[in-house]
């Protein structure tokens, strides 16, 4: 039983890290469930020993890599003091890390850097607030939730008082959402010459992957939307890792790159780290994990659950994990089990016409 609710807690994080971003600001203000205590909460494990570590323990064994991510789940406000007592700690070290971030493009970067010229002058309230409403609009996000935008503006502005390079990693938003809408092949081809590839092609790794958008569409499947889903994953994950490699040049020594991403992007060592490991083999990385604890009681060992992926060796989630409070105990496929409910029911009346989970506005087809 425990490991069915450690499977279901790593496909809600996936509800979140592929497809459901543009509903974060209503889930964000949903109200507040019971919390579980648990011993695990704040404790640190080393994933290859599987014993418990203290903060500065953690911060030795991360400083000396090249990258470190700090995987999180979005809409956790502790991932993201976690994410911020690292980068703050690198700094108090003598370090200048280079930020990286998946919820920003690489051609948000020139914004992220005005910002970070911006902290050279002093400026009142008045204008600070001017200066971070003409950052949010400029990167996208001013539809998104305050609560969730002050999540990452966090981590920006403590980059930008300590004049840390900061960059975005990931595709625009709408060259995701073309992908996600014709696939690969139904794109254009000068928008086929703005995606890199590494031309990755387990076949594996993919049945593994599309088993998991399904679940992330509450056992909802789709043959045609899987695919693009796909094809956007391989996409994001490509451009990301080659931005990454690339901030690593930049970092010149001074610091870690230490990427600001969600957890299904990197764990097992797949996904984004194990493009880094394809394009650059010489770079060091290593993965922190922000876990929240299971609806259920678990032991340790079931957070250690291996992989099983025809092809992989057995790898641990994560290089490191540390434990966190839940957001939410509930389920979200119970509101979705409704509406596709709902929505089938609607089908079945109308035949001969598209069902709402068909169409591109569904919340099923929108990615980040």
């Amino acid at each position: 039983m425990n490991r069915y609710f450690r499977t279901m807690n790593r496909t809600h994080t996936l509800l979140f890290l592929i497809l459901l971003f543009p509903l974060l600001h209503s889930c964000a203000t949903a109200p507040k469930t019971l919390m579980r205590e648990d011993p695990l909460i704040g404790k640190i494990v080393e994933a290859g020993t599987q014993r418990f570590i203290d903060f500065n323990s953690l911060v030795d064994r991360l400083a000396d890599q090249d990258v470190i991510y700090l995987s999180e789940k979005h809409d956790n406000p502790m991932h993201h003091a976690v994410q911020h007592r690292i980068i703050q700690e690198l700094i108090n070290r003598g370090k200048s890390p280079v930020i990286g971030f998946e919820f920003f493009s690489m051609e948000d970067t020139p914004h992220l850097l005005n910002f970070l010229d911006s902290g050279q002058a002093a400026h009142s309230k008045k204008q600070e607030a001017v200066i971070e409403k003409d950052l949010r609009i400029k990167l996208g996000w001013e539809n998104q939730s305050d609560r969730m935008w002050k999540f990452y503006f966090d981590l920006v502005s403590l980059g930008r008082d300590n004049g840390l390079t900061m960059a975005g990693l990931d595709l625009s938003q709408v060259l995701k959402r073309r992908i996600t809408r014709k696939g690969i092949s139904g794109l254009t081809r000068i928008e086929k010459e703005q995606i890199f590839s590494t031309e990755y092609g387990n076949k594996d790794y993919q049945d593994h992957m599309e088993t998991l958008f399904k679940e992330v569409h509450c056992g909802m499947g789709h043959g045609k939307m899987t695919k693009k889903l796909y094809d956007t994953w391989l996409a994001r994950n490509d451009k990301m890792a080659l931005s990454i490699t690339q901030l690593v040049g930049q970092a010149s020594g001074r610091g870690p790159v230490v990427v600001i991403m969600g957890n299904g992007h990197t764990e097992y060592g797949l996904g984004v780290v194990d493009r880094v490991k394809f394009l650059a083999p010489g770079i060091t990385q290593k993965n922190l994990s922000m876990v929240e604890i299971t609806r259920e009681p678990s032991g340790l060992e079931e957070y250690f659950f291996p992989l099983d992926l025809q092809g992989f060796a057995p790898a641990p989630p994560a290089d490191f994990l540390w434990f966190t409070q839940r957001v939410s105990y509930k389920d979200p496929c119970e509101k979705f089990r409704k509406i596709f409910k709902k929505m089938k029911s609607r089908k079945e009346m109308n035949p001969g016409g598209k069902s709402e989970s068909e169409t591109e506005d569904s919340p099923g087809t929108s990615t980040t």
